[in-house]
């Protein structure tokens, strides 16, 4: 029997292996790009524009270093990329990667490894950085949440935790063309790197 096609080509040209993901196929633009076209929500939210995972992952990082402003950049990094795999399996919201269950979290566990790899960060973050960067992602849920998808506060606060009401007023939803959250993703990126 003949086995499935296990990779994806991407626009850079790199064949990725979803399977058995290497550093070596992994580029920054194919992230961006595919980042800037993934919406948030299943694109259930308000505006012209669907809330893209590339912003949304600007923001994460944005919100962890306010958090954590004497972090090593390099863990800023990692707030940049934590939802890096998505750009070629795509935004799953919760319920979805419960019913898929275990299959899809390895396969994203591979996908992120190879990235942190890839831009010389640990194959896997400290437990203490991860739950700081996930209480940084659950503010951005919250903000998504009441700002664009019509949640209530006080459904947000049941789902995701009541944030910092300092964070929560400092942070603002930005909804816009998919190509300047694909060009602000890659110079982020690059700033990190540069500062590494």
């Amino acid at each position: 029997m003949k086995q499935p096609r296990a990779w994806q080509r991407m626009l850079s040209g790199r064949r990725l292996d979803l399977l058995d993901p290497t550093p070596f196929d992994i580029e920054v633009e194919d992230i961006a790009h595919g980042l800037a076209f993934v919406a948030r929500w299943n694109g259930q939210t308000i505006g012209d524009y669907a809330y893209s995972v590339a912003e949304h992952s600007l923001l994460v990082e944005d919100i962890f270093g306010q958090m954590n402003p004497g972090a090593p950049i390099k863990w800023r990094l990692a707030a940049l990329l934590h939802d890096a795999p998505e750009y070629v399996i795509g935004d799953m919201i919760s319920p979805v990667k419960a019913a898929v269950g275990p299959g899809y979290g390895a396969l994203d566990d591979r996908l992120m490894a190879a990235i942190h790899i890839r831009y010389g960060l640990p194959a896997q973050v400290p437990v203490a950085v991860k739950k700081q960067i996930k209480k940084a992602d659950k503010i951005s849920a919250w903000l998504e949440a009441t700002q664009i998808a019509g949640f209530t506060k006080t459904e947000a606060d049941r789902f995701f935790g009541k944030p910092d009401p300092k964070l929560a007023q400092n942070c603002k939803i930005r909804l816009r063309p998919p190509v300047e959250a694909r060009n602000d993703y890659t110079a982020r990126h690059a700033q990190l790197l540069a500062q590494m």
